[in-house]
């Protein structure tokens, strides 16, 4: 059996998260399939991905996994990436089109009238670079990692979600967002750990070991922070 399914289809370079869970999990069965039963069959699952989220969409439906990778996501550790964080809300602003629904939620881009820094120049989108992220909550994915780590982020649009019980991270540009989710077996990040150097092979370390439990709410609630 996979211990790992890395779910393929068709968008982003897997390979790199492949490549990324193979150093921190020597020992582990790590496959890249878009195979809906080796989905199924595998202990855990990461949702990754790049690019624009209607073409995601069609692709990961053209390839029959919608059904795999929803029950994925209610049954076993589940790291969705980038994108695979987008897709597990309800709806996104990228060409107006349904998500997975598996959390309550919008995709938002970043609004061009706030996208001012400090120094009251204009911030550049897509969001691309280095940046901080505040855990919001104890969780066992963030173990060893410093709070205010930097991970390396390149997007568009950000995850808006009414259930603040979700957010386990936020960054800012300029205004705070939602940089990461967590619910029971699913932990979901917008930044790209397989491009964040130590501390997003320390995420996905922690992923191979993680049972899928074990968020604490409230441990940082001065950093936790609205996405709107």
């Amino acid at each position: 059996m996979t211990d790992i399914a890395v779910v393929d289809y068709g968008m982003g370079n897997l390979r790199s998260v492949a490549k990324a869970l193979e150093h921190v999990a020597p020992g582990k069965r790590i496959k890249v399939s878009s195979d809906p039963d080796e989905i199924r069959a595998a202990g855990r699952v990461v949702f990754p991905g790049q690019g624009a989220m209607p073409d995601c969409m069609r692709e990961m439906d053209a390839r029959g996994l919608r059904g795999a990778v929803i029950e994925a996501a209610a049954e076993r550790p589940f790291l969705g990436l980038c994108i695979g964080l987008q897709m597990l809300f309800e709806h996104s602003e990228e060409g107006d089109v349904a998500g997975l629904g598996v959390l309550p939620g919008r995709v938002r881009r970043f609004p061009a009238a706030r996208m001012v820094g400090p120094d009251g120049g204009k911030l550049k989108v897509p969001h691309m670079g280095w940046n901080q992220v505040y855990q919001a909550v104890t969780h066992p994915m963030w173990a060893g990692i410093d709070d205010g780590s930097r991970f390396y982020f390149v997007h568009s649009y950000y995850v808006d979600t009414p259930d603040q019980a979700l957010v386990a991270g936020t960054s800012r540009y300029p205004f705070s967002f939602t940089c990461a989710v967590a619910r029971h077996n699913i932990f979901a990040v917008q930044f790209h750990p397989e491009k964040s150097q130590s501390a997003g092979l320390r995420l996905l370390s922690n992923f191979v070991s993680w049972d899928g439990t074990g968020r604490t709410a409230g441990a940082h609630s001065a950093l936790g922070a609205t996405s709107a």
